[in-house]
């Protein structure tokens, strides 16, 4: 057990997944402001054929063409979704499942396709399903840690525009925010943070991973700031627990572990959660019944007493 944990190989994988839990907690905690949780899963399962079709025109696994291939992918399923809310009655949520089942469809007939192929059993694309961290090279690692950290900055670096544009548009707008350059922004964020962890946490599951932080951290806090802050701390910790409990049962995937930490994370704030745990609301209940009955009794009128004549 203690030359997996502190074999360099795990360490350098341990640090790429929190780093991209972090990523994704900042980023979902944006998403969940948005009412967009669901984009998140139908741009995570429209990566798939990009990723297929990427390798199947270079014939290579390097996770840095993948990524391109799922990034056009995701992207090309956001216009999509966009195209079809504009010109037609159809909502946005019933257009994000059409996309999410007609390319995760699409994907997974590819796949096959590569999996019959000469080079399909050496393809190891069938990680991207559900993620297997542990397959990850080190320049995987690297790529992993380099766009993970250049999500985080721009949405350090762009707080306050981001506070501004999510609570007061019109606000945002009379000072110079561009609505539509925020609105590029973010589907950009959104799509690099779901590229680069559907090889860690696979295209099903990397949407628990962006949502599952930013609802526990919205049990803890009111405040914007401190819910981005918590929501970063909830997915790096799912990220380091999921992998860590991966290494050590060789050959498990990744993914389903993280998911699985994230919600016990979740079912934590549910319950002890400070703003809006089910302890904390049935406390506050139980005094707000007793301060009524103690200020009904005092407030009650007494009875005179007397006889019949």
């Amino acid at each position: 057990m203690s030359s997996i944990l502190f074999s360099s190989n795990t360490q350098w994988v341990l640090l790429s997944t929190m780093i991209l839990g972090i990523a994704a907690g900042t980023i979902g905690a944006i998403a969940y402001w948005r009412k967009q949780n669901l984009m998140s899963d139908a741009l995570a399962h429209a990566a798939l054929p990009g990723v297929v079709i990427a390798f199947l025109l270079s014939g290579e696994k390097k996770l840095y063409l993948l990524i391109i291939g799922a990034a056009a992918s995701a992207l090309i399923g956001a216009m999509f979704i966009q195209t079809i809310t504009t010109v037609s009655r159809i909502s946005e949520d019933t257009a994000m499942g059409m996309i999410l089942s007609v390319f995760y469809g699409l994907g997974i007939m590819l796949l096959a396709v590569v999996n019959r192929s000469s080079s399909g059993n050496q393809s190891g694309l069938d990680s991207f399903i559900y993620g297997q961290a542990a397959a990850m090279t080190r320049s995987d690692v690297y790529t992993m840690l380099a766009l993970a950290s250049v999500v985080i900055l721009f949405i350090l670096l762009f707080f306050k525009e981001w506070k501004v544009y999510l609570f007061d548009p019109q606000f945002a707008k009379g000072i110079g925010i561009s609505h539509r350059w925020m609105d590029i922004l973010y589907t950009g964020l959104l799509v690099t943070t779901i590229v680069i962890g559907i090889q860690a946490v696979g295209v099903i599951l990397i949407a628990a991973l962006l949502i599952i932080p930013a609802v526990s951290a919205r049990y803890w806090t009111e405040s914007f700031k401190v819910m981005v802050l918590l929501s970063a701390l909830f997915g790096g910790l799912s990220g380091a627990l999921g992998t860590l409990i991966s290494a050590l049962g060789s050959g498990l995937p990744t993914g389903p572990f993280i998911v699985t930490a994230a919600a016990t994370c979740f079912v934590i704030a549910l319950i002890f959660g400070k703003e809006r745990g089910l302890l904390i609301q049935k406390l506050h209940f139980n005094k707000q019944k007793g301060r009524y009955e103690k200020h009904a009794g005092q407030t009650a009128p007494v009875e005179k007493g007397g006889g019949m004549m």
